[in-house]
């Protein structure tokens, strides 16, 4: 009977510390709709912190907030969004995406000037003013869109 419980106390201790380590893996998520997830942190993510001429940084209204472009908050002192945080972003900003008419993606759409094709109402103003703003190419690359 000693031995049984040995082993069951060995297997649940097993169980729980590969619980442990999957629960902190910081592995990237699983691939969205084809949207490279390394870009996403190295180019795309990096936007969003952007101060564009007379505009905020999409960071200031979009986080903590209700909006369908949802991004992680920055303890105080932290200048960059941590793993974790970036693949929460990346899988909640795909949802942007419209695989089957991706250059109609809200993420594209909604932050471009209406002149240019983009929404009639954007409460942060037209951080784009066209397709050819180098940081919009940057998002309609990784959203597939050349």
């Amino acid at each position: 009977m000693k031995a049984r419980l040995t082993i069951v106390f060995a297997a649940v201790a097993a169980v729980g510390v590969g619980a442990i380590a999957i629960g902190t893996s910081q592995a990237a998520p699983a691939p969205v709709a084809g949207l490279d997830y390394d870009y996403f942190k190295t180019k795309v993510a990096p936007i969003f912190m952007k101060q564009r001429p007379g505009h905020s940084p999409c960071v200031v209204c979009h986080t903590g907030a209700n909006n369908f472009l949802h991004l992680e908050e920055l303890a105080p002192g932290q200048t960059a969004w941590n793993e974790d945080q970036l693949s929460k972003m990346y899988t909640s900003i795909a949802r942007l995406v419209t695989p089957a008419n991706r250059p109609q993606s809200r993420l594209l759409i909604h932050p471009l000037a209406p002149e240019a094709g983009g929404d009639l109402f954007h409460s942060g103003g037209r951080q784009f003013e066209n397709k050819d703003d180098p940081d919009y190419k940057i998002l309609m690359q990784w959203v597939g869109v050349k």
